[in-house]
């Protein structure tokens, strides 16, 4: 199924299941997704999509909150005196890429796009709040959060520590991201980690410059960060438990501006990911002092920066069966990713989860390869959220709170 013409403009087709209230304002909600697409924001810098949030959520009824991580926004309908709470994650911010679809509604920002579906998400949310608000068939206190930078600057730790989850108590925490790959009406699914940890690490090579001609007279750092680079994947292949994942990434190299001229600095930047908590600080431990024994082993230097980022993702057993059981009650076991398995990328939410049992999930985008059939793949100048997806997965939502949040608790 396809959600756009070639012209850009939005079409949708009917799919069982998808809730009738949710099916009436699908396309005034697609409409606040394409405004949404076409005014990108950086992290941190998600100002107009915040105001659009608090504006929208304020008319529908929501208590507002405002200023969590910067641009921040929770919103917070409680119905009758159930004691039950639950919460709701939307990411809101957009990627330095300049977008390439040639959409109506592309990116009048040069240089920014929403090229991770973040638009889709929170437009997804935004289609279940203003249904839940209309219906209120609940019993219970529901906190939708509406979160900035989780590209960059971790902005669930940011908004974790400024308070979210003593301000906003919740039971349980969900949230979803589209994928490209799998089929429209898909969902996908797994207990304990289901993305990885994702540190930093920049390692500066010290020796001493010399003429090229003479490299007796020098400690040269391009020969031991070349050494350093090889050390590096031992630990994953000599260190690491085969059966545990590990990966040690040099992505970018910077040393030297001649080739007659040996420098006296060589700098490294690693990306390294890991399942296991474990495995993680078995990195960290060891990749400061491969670094630091092969620079040593040449007369050199290594200082390293070891940044830590996202830890890994890991999901409630309790609340993924739970969110497992309310998408296959709705669409049957058929809706399920077949051999969903941990995914090497990261996600912020991992602070939510480290702070409140929850579960984070996917929902398929499409299948193909370019924004008209949902399959081009995130972080693509090419990519776009398929629409086709948005009142299936706020459907979704809503089920999961009225589920949640029965009448009958108390």
């Amino acid at each position: 199924m396809s959600a756009h013409t070639h012209s850009g403009q939005a079409t949708t087709h009917h799919f069982d299941g998808v809730n009738p209230g949710v099916h009436a304002i699908t396309q005034e909600m697609i409409a606040v997704r394409h405004q949404i697409h076409a005014n990108p924001e950086l992290s941190l810098q998600e100002h107009a999509t915040s105001e659009l949030v608090a504006k929208l959520l304020t008319q529908w009824g929501y208590e507002i909150h405002r200023g969590l991580a910067g641009t921040g926004v929770v919103g917070t309908l409680k119905i009758g005196e159930g004691t039950r709470r639950v919460g709701i994650r939307a990411d809101m911010d957009a990627l330095p890429i300049h977008e390439e679809t040639g959409l109506e509604y592309a990116s009048r920002n040069p240089g920014v796009m929403h090229a991770c579906g973040h638009d889709g998400h929170t437009a997804i949310l935004l289609t279940a709040a203003r249904h839940l608000a209309q219906t209120r068939e609940f019993n219970g206190t529901l906190h939708l959060i509406f979160q900035p930078a989780e590209e960059r600057d971790c902005g669930a730790d940011i908004m974790v520590k400024a308070g979210l989850f003593e301000m906003f108590p919740c039971d349980m925490v969900f949230a979803l991201h589209n994928m490209p790959g799998a089929r429209v009406g898909s969902f996908g699914f797994l207990s304990g980690c289901f993305m990885a940890s994702s540190d930093t690490v920049h390692i500066t090579v010290r020796g001493t410059g010399g003429h090229g001609a003479n490299p007796h007279r020098a400690n040269d750092t391009v020969v031991a960060a070349s050494h350093i680079v090889l050390a590096l994947q031992t630990i994953v292949s000599r260190n690491v438990d085969p059966r545990d994942t590990a990966i040690i990434t040099v992505g970018a190299i910077h040393g030297g501006e001649a080739p007659n001229v040996i420098p006296g600095e060589v700098k490294l930047t690693l990306s390294v990911r890991a399942f296991d908590p474990a495995v993680r600080d078995q990195l960290q431990r060891r990749i400061p002092e491969v670094a630091q024994g092969q620079a040593a082993a040449l007369q050199c230097t290594a200082d390293v920066d070891y940044r830590l980022g996202c830890p890994a993702t890991i999901n409630d057993d309790a609340a993924t069966r739970f969110a497992r059981d309310v998408a296959v009650e709705w669409l049957g076991p058929e809706c399920l990713i077949d051999g969903m398995r941990p995914v090497t990328g990261s996600e912020d939410f991992s602070f939510m989860l480290e702070a409140v049992p929850g579960s984070y999930f996917i929902v398929g985008n499409g299948v193909g390869d370019t924004h008209a059939t949902g399959g081009c793949m995130v972080h693509n100048p090419g990519y776009d959220f398929n629409d086709e997806v948005l009142p299936i997965a706020a459907s979704y939502w809503v089920r999961l709170v009225e589920r949640y949040l029965r009448p009958t608790t108390s």
